[in-house]
């Protein structure tokens, strides 16, 4: 992991192509600016987490319907 210091309107380059600038520094929180090709998804992590927390939700619930289901056929 790089740990880097930046500064309001400075910025670091990702490969050739993705440049994330520091817009804007505040008490609690950092506003970035992200410039990347249109065929990049930009994800925010919480995001990503909190869909795999639904999906894991969802398939519980029908692996328990599928069991009880099989246990009734028998």
């Amino acid at each position: 992991m790089l740990v880097i210091s930046r500064r309001r309107n400075e910025s670091i380059i990702i490969g050739d192509n993705i440049e994330i600038i520091v817009s804007e520094i505040g008490s609690d929180k950092v506003k970035l600016c992200i410039n990347a090709p249109k065929g990049i998804t930009i994800t925010r992590k919480e995001l990503l987490e909190t869909s795999d927390l639904n999906k894991e939700a969802s398939i519980i619930p029908r692996k328990q319907v599928l069991d009880n289901l099989g246990k009734l056929l028998k």
